[in-house]
């Protein structure tokens, strides 16, 4: 093997968050309940998708508000959050007011652009012809101004409150969120963008091909770009999808084979109009997935690493997959993990 492996300092996951259309309360609270799990295995930080007109979390804010309250330690993420169907004011109030509920654990990921099912979406979201609508960086750029709790109006401008009179300016001010944002980066120019504009970057396992084929090439001129821009340290965290076999029964580990060769084929050559390059899964055993972990280019790069779970697994399979990676490859990337890590706990899951 390979033993050129990088250091890596903060480990995370990204939850699909994915139900039965008939029972959305037993999917959500399985995703709740792998939060706590992968608390108490001692992952730095967990994050979920935001996905419209899926069976999954179609709120990020309303989730990590209830992940809050089942929580203690592990940071909290939304990746991403499509801010084109968002007001920028209000959206800011509500993770703001997750951000308050965690003490300060939240994470942010957004991303610009047309969103997801604007044609179905759009005409329900917005008054009018949605089409005029402002989908690029500035609407971000107005997120995060409010997340800075400027006072609104002039000096003089006051507004009347059971407290009486005061500034208006939003609340509750969360201090030290909008040095906690990230964005979902898969061009240059959004990575440029985001680095220009002070925030972290989220990349993983899908990217726009740029002047290249190789998956690997067009990541690390994305990092390099978002690195050159950026006006300090920020940030920088890669997702890979990963399934260790380690802990799997037979019938998973056919289930886990089955779905990396399902998506094998995407990966052999850049996919429509866009050109986007998808990375292969890691499915395999904790030292198959080593191996290849020290034979990516990328991971040396970064000190962050979110484990980006499948879809469509059932919990004990997310469960597994959770505890190998934390026991078996997570120290050979030279995570330390938080002090007095305990052994799994005996959580009543809903099954």
């Amino acid at each position: 093997m390979n033993t050129r492996l990088p250091s890596i300092g903060h480990i995370g996951f990204l939850a699909p968050g994915n139900y039965p259309d008939d029972d959305p309360w037993h999917g959500l609270e399985q995703t709740l309940q792998l939060f706590q799990y992968g608390e108490h295995l001692g992952f730095d930080s967990a994050w979920v998708r935001q996905r419209h007109l899926e069976p999954g979390v179609s709120s990020a804010s309303t989730f990590l508000a209830a992940a809050t309250q089942r929580t203690s330690r592990i940071q909290l993420g939304s990746a991403v959050i499509p801010i084109g169907y968002e007001s920028p004011f209000r959206l800011a109030e509500d993770l703001s007011t997750v951000d308050v509920l965690s003490k300060g654990r939240l994470n942010v990921g957004i991303s610009a652009g047309r969103p997801p099912h604007a044609d179905l979406m759009a005409p329900l979201v917005f008054d009018g012809d949605w089409q005029g609508n402002d989908f690029s960086h500035a609407r971000v750029t107005r997120f995060m101004d409010n997340l800075r709790g400027g006072h609104l109006g002039d000096d003089e401008t006051r507004i009347g409150t059971p407290f009486g009179p005061r500034r208006p300016r939003l609340q509750p001010h969360a201090r030290g969120l909008i040095d906690r944002i990230w964005y979902g980066g898969g061009s240059l120019h959004s990575a440029e963008w985001a680095g220009r504009t002070g925030v972290n970057l989220l990349t993983g396992n899908v990217i726009s091909g740029e002047g290249t084929d190789d998956f690997f090439v067009a990541q690390a001129r994305l990092i390099e770009t978002f690195r050159r821009a950026s006006p300090g340290s920020r940030r920088v965290a890669l997702g890979r999808v990963v399934v260790p076999t380690d802990g799997a029964d037979p019938v998973s580990r056919r289930r886990y084979a089955e779905y990396a060769a399902g998506r094998s084929a995407r990966t052999l050559s850049p996919q429509g109009e866009r050109r986007t390059l998808f990375a292969r899964d890691l499915v395999g055993t904790s030292e198959e997935i080593l191996e290849r972990l020290s034979n990516d280019p990328i991971v040396p790069l970064v000190s962050e690493f979110r484990l980006e779970l499948p879809y469509e697994f059932e919990q004990d399979e997310y469960r597994q997959i959770l505890s190998d990676f934390v026991t078996l490859i997570a120290p050979e990337l030279g995570w330390a993990g938080p002090p007095a890590v305990q052994p799994s706990p005996a959580l009543h899951a809903v099954s």
